[in-house]
């Protein structure tokens, strides 16, 4: 992996490491539904204007299946399923759950697009999930009071990320003749067209405040609308497997803005735990490989 691609995947992890705390500043206040329609709909606000400036809308309207199932599978349903899981439990339990993503990713790719792993990077792969839970254990208590089933939501996130990896590797069999600009401007698009209507259906009857709208507002910005840009732009060049490992660091970000900003504490078992974690995540990438050894083998 080149290190622009691997500062990129890093500088994705970071933006996404703060999106559950902008869901459970949000859900509560706007509901599961709406507070992922907002989001959807503002990152498209967003985006539609630097499309148009380069002369790709109409690809918007030749590419509309493809463009439509990625919004489906990589944004409608998932924001949705994760801002549910906010109403219940913790912000660490569901990126807990999130970090299962690259091992539905790989799963998918072995069943459906033929490609199969060497033993180190499965290691990797376990060795990643396994700092994750080590990392977000103590932060993985079940919110006193909630309303919603802790079961239910668990289920919802691991959904969640099972519709993260089919749209990985839908995205590489179907979209990669799509420049990665496309990808991410049709998604959040086609995903705000999906959500409109069921929006206006479960749309909260007070008046969210104004930390609800700026956690909606971040999580277009940052969370939806420049996270995918780099996020399809680095499908393109790594590939679904190696992309969607990102969720292995996405707690180590968490942990680290608690730290920097909200003056939680950093403990050794914490130090512990990220390494684990970038070890893991090193052998996922195939960063580190054995000699003579490929890391990844397609037989498509």
């Amino acid at each position: 992996m080149k290190t622009a691609d691997l500062a990129e995947l890093t500088l994705l992890a970071a933006i996404w490491g703060a999106s559950f705390l902008f869901m459970r500043l949000g859900a509560h206040e706007f509901g599961p539904v709406a507070m992922a329609a907002l989001r959807v709909g503002g990152a498209s606000l967003m985006l539609l204007p630097l499309l148009a400036a380069r002369q790709g809308l109409a690809e918007l309207g030749r590419e509309w299946r493809a463009l439509s199932v990625i919004g489906l599978l990589n944004s409608a349903l998932p924001f949705a399923l994760f801002s549910y899981a906010a109403l219940s439990i913790s912000a660490g339990l569901s990126s807990i759950a999130n970090a299962t993503t690259p091992l539905w990713g790989a799963l998918i790719a072995w069943v459906w697009l033929n490609q199969r792993l060497d033993r180190l990077r499965i290691c990797g792969l376990a060795l990643g999930f396994a700092g994750v839970l080590y990392l977000a254990w103590d932060k993985a208590s079940f919110k006193p009071g909630a309303d919603h089933s802790a079961v239910w939501a668990l289920l919802a996130c691991m959904a969640a990320t099972f519709c993260y990896g089919l749209a990985a590797n839908f995205s590489k069999r179907h979209t990669a003749h799509i420049a990665p600009l496309v990808v991410a401007t049709g998604s959040q698009c086609y995903a705000a067209l999906m959500l409109a209507v069921p929006a206006i259906i479960f749309w909260p009857a007070a008046a969210p405040s104004a930390q609800a709208w700026g956690a909606v507002a971040a999580l277009s910005l940052l969370c939806s609308a420049i996270a995918y840009v780099l996020f399809f732009r680095l499908m393109s060049r790594i590939g679904p497997t190696n992309t969607i490992a990102v969720t292995f660091l996405i707690p180590v970000f968490a942990v680290l803005w608690g730290y920097l900003f909200l003056g939680e504490s950093f403990s050794l078992k914490m130090a512990a735990g990220c390494a684990v974690v970038l070890l893991g995540t090193a052998l996922a990438l195939g960063l580190v490989r054995r000699s003579g050894t490929r890391t990844e083998r397609s037989v498509s």
